[in-house]
């Protein structure tokens, strides 16, 4: 069975690659983003519109509310029936998206952690991360597993606090779970990899945090915290816990765009070590120059891999 994965950093350009894609090749998207699964989180997760979507047909986006939890194993399912469901209607299953991990496991026979979550313990993490700082809980995990905590970000609160989880449930560290993972591919699989200029993406990445600010993001941030989700996973996406401070007036406005820019660039290179490190990706690089001629390269390249003239 054929699957085609746009992977890349966020803001490179992966949608417009997509939908130009599944025009060519008669494909559906899945989205492979952990954020755009939540309704309500449309700018911070720069979820695709209608008008982009262009009549494609899209899977994984507004599945489930911002009070609900969602992990990689649900996500795993979910697209997996998806592309069995593409394939019955004889379209190509097209997956498009920057969550290194999630696209990982749906095309790898990738097992999961089996330990019991510990919500009361998850949410007293996360109260210490905003009272004490995310660095407290960050030397917390290097004592208990260093080898996992080499892997994270200090800032990425969340996967932090799921590492310590896992220790406390389980006795043993996260790394050592992950120790001896299968690399089995479940597909035949090509993935493409979007990657530009890191000059060039940063400033990308600068100017969307602008547009998504005009576009209403506070008010957005602000209508789901009123809702009363701020210690909800929905909420802990960067974009989202990045503007809580100014909602709660412990932060300027200024300040906190700072910060949201500067972890989302920390953010998409992170998502470019992933990739590069643990997926068979065949890399273009986009500029704003060779844009028309690389999506020639690319569908050219996906023709061959589909057998198609």
């Amino acid at each position: 069975m054929k699957v085609v994965s746009i992977v890349g950093p966020t803001a490179v350009g992966k949608t417009d690659v997509s939908i130009e894609i599944a025009k060519t090749f008669d494909a559906e998207i899945i989205s492979g983003d952990s954020m755009q699964v939540y309704k309500e989180l449309d700018i911070g997760t720069a979820k695709v519109t209608e008008e982009e979507m262009q009549g494609i047909t899209h899977y994984m986006i507004d599945k489930i509310t911002p009070e609900e939890d969602y992990n990689v194993a649900q996500f795993k399912e979910d697209v997996q029936f998806y592309i069995n469901k593409i394939h019955r209607k004889g379209k190509l299953p097209l997956i498009v998206g920057g969550s290194g991990l999630y696209i990982q496991s749906v095309l790898y026979d990738y097992q999961f952690i089996d330990y019991t979550k510990d919500e009361k313990y998850r949410n007293k993490l996360r109260k210490r991360a905003d009272e004490e700082g995310n660095e407290k809980l960050y030397k917390e995990l290097l004592k208990v597993d260093p080898e996992q905590a080499k892997k994270i970000h200090p800032n990425n609160v969340k996967r932090v606090i799921r590492a310590l989880e896992i220790y406390r449930t389980t006795g043993k560290p996260m790394s050592e779970h992950l120790e001896g993972q299968s690399n089995t591919p479940i597909y035949n699989a090509k993935i493409i990899g979007l990657n530009m200029e890191r000059k060039l993406l940063y400033e990308r990445i600068n100017k969307r945090v602008d547009e998504m600010i005009k576009q209403g993001l506070v008010d957005e941030v602000k209508g789901l915290y009123e809702a009363g989700l701020k210690n909800h996973q929905s909420m802990q996406g960067i974009g989202y816990k990045e503007l809580i401070p100014v909602i709660e007036g412990r932060k300027s406005l200024e300040s906190a765009i700072d910060t949201l820019k500067r972890n989302t660039r920390q953010f998409a290179k992170r998502q470019l070590t992933y990739f590069k490190n643990k997926l068979p990706v065949d890399w273009y690089d986009i500029n704003e120059n060779n844009r028309t001629e690389q999506y020639k390269k690319i569908k050219a390249d996906l023709a061959g891999f589909l057998n198609v003239k």
